[in-house]
């Protein structure tokens, strides 16, 4: 029985979400299971028809059930594993691009992936809260090293946060402070790579991270990228007892790892007594769901590295990330990278604790989502409008690019040499596949962080009239 409360600050239609998950994951609702019509269950509820729409949808696109034409939704098949949704029952937080780029100012329109825009930056918020945290910093500060792992008050900060925003329930002590994903990712590599030798990667996948990965003496076994996330079967085959996945927001395709794969993930990891990485690069943009829970998020979690950045959703520049390590990790960890000292600056550790303290993080979170959320729409809505029947698009409704497929059999390369001909610049999917033989050569990513809305438009425009057969 669903119980909504009008006075929660909590909106309706994820307060539905919460409770049709939770009876979900218990049984209460077994697979094949329909949920009621969206006009019931909005009559019954006194509620909009549109709220209970979004909350179905929110439960569709995380895979607790599927949406089929003639049969409204039907509950998928979950294993044994539940979300931590119940507070109660809920530990408590302690209380204490890796590619080539050629220049866009050759291009009057470019869709290049990695920068954000400039103009919708809060450089007066950023310089306020910066002398704040400057005049906070004491001589005993400034004369002694920081906390190894980060500054305790930050980290507690990041710990509330993860809760709050990823359903990540964890203690201060397991979050390493990092400058950028690079070195968090080095970093976990120099504490796995005495006891682990094989891991499973994306195929396509960030070669940032394979790179990362073959310089620390790993052996790569790329796993399919499905729809729904990685090819759990072709996981099981390896050899692999760690795998690195992006699976809020596969990059570059864009998939979404539906509830079932996580758990069956988890599951693969405690057979192993292996490792997840979980990349949650970009899991705050999410333009038409609420975001997606974090595989960190699910009991049984012993198994997760979890690694987040500030640089999709605030500065690239700032170089700041941050990793939460599984407690059966930490000890390892103290023990072998005990001399290691965060590269990370303590003014920049206090900025950033400012902007969480003081409410900023939470307020430019809510605008940045706005303005990519424009961008988005406007680009999607422009590639449907004048390209029709030319491309499919991938990986839509999240993040900071998109990736479209020619239908008319334009290979990569003419893609994109046509659009540089009509002064468009466009990035080649092909650089993120391990083996090119398996890569269909007729995709390319657009990025849209750093380009106008006028600019999207004119740009997409020009690249219906350089692809046209």
């Amino acid at each position: 029985m669903i119980i909504l409360d009008n006075n929660s600050q909590t909106p309706l239609y994820a307060q539905i979400y919460e409770q049709l998950k939770q009876e979900i994951a218990t049984g209460i609702l077994p697979e094949g299971s329909r949920l009621p019509s969206t006009r019931h269950l909005a009559q019954t509820l006194a509620v909009g028809r549109n709220t209970v729409e979004y909350a179905y949808l929110q439960l569709s696109s995380e895979g607790y059930v599927t949406s089929r034409v003639g049969s409204g939704f039907t509950v998928e098949k979950l294993s044994g594993f539940m979300y931590l949704t119940n507070k109660k029952d809920s530990p408590q937080v302690e209380q204490s691009s890796a590619q080539d780029k050629e220049p866009s100012n050759l291009y009057p329109y470019h869709f290049q992936y990695g920068n954000l825009s400039a103009q919708d930056f809060p450089i007066h918020m950023w310089k306020k809260i910066s002398s704040k945290a400057l005049a906070s910093l004491t001589a005993e500060d400034m004369t002694a090293y920081c906390d190894k792992m980060g500054e305790m008050d930050l980290r507690h900060d990041l710990s509330v946060y993860l809760q709050e925003s990823r359903g990540v329930f964890c203690s201060s002590e397991q979050i390493i402070i990092c400058s950028g994903f690079d070195y968090a990712l080095t970093l976990l590599c120099q504490l796995l790579r005495n006891k682990m030798t094989h891991i499973a990667i994306e195929e396509p996948g960030y070669i940032g991270a394979k790179n990362i990965f073959i310089d620390n003496g790993f052996t790569l076994l790329p796993v399919p990228v499905e729809k729904d996330g990685l090819n759990m079967e072709e996981l099981e085959r390896s050899s692999a007892d760690i795998v690195y996945v992006t699976p809020s927001h596969q990059f570059p395709t864009g998939a979404v790892t539906s509830i079932q794969k996580r758990l069956l993930l988890l599951e693969w990891a405690k057979r192993k007594n292996g490792f997840i990485i979980e990349d949650d690069y970009d899991s705050e943009l999410r333009y038409h769901s609420r975001p997606i829970p974090s595989i960190s998020s699910v009991v049984g979690n012993e198994h997760v590295v979890y690694i987040g950045t500030f640089s999709k959703a605030l500065s690239p520049s700032l170089r700041m990330s941050y990793m939460v390590l599984p407690k059966k990790l930490l000890n390892l960890y103290h023990n072998e990278l005990n001399m290691q000292q965060t590269p990370v600056s303590i003014l920049d550790q206090r900025i950033i604790q400012e902007l969480m303290r003081s409410g900023y993080w939470a307020n430019h979170l809510r605008k940045t989502c706005v303005v990519y959320k424009k961008k988005h729409d406007v680009l999607i809505r422009t590639i449907s409008e004048t390209m029709e029947g030319m491309v499919k698009i991938h990986g839509k409704n999240a993040g900071l690019h998109i990736l479209l497929e020619s239908l008319q059999g334009l290979t990569e390369k003419e893609m994109i040499e046509r659009a540089k001909e009509h002064g468009v610049l466009v990035m080649p999917v092909s650089i993120f596949w391990s083996d090119p033989t398996n890569y269909s050569d007729n995709m390319v990513l657009l990025g849209f962080g750093n380009i106008s809305e006028h600019d999207i438009i004119q740009g997409i425009k020009a690249l219906s009239l350089a692809w046209k057969i």
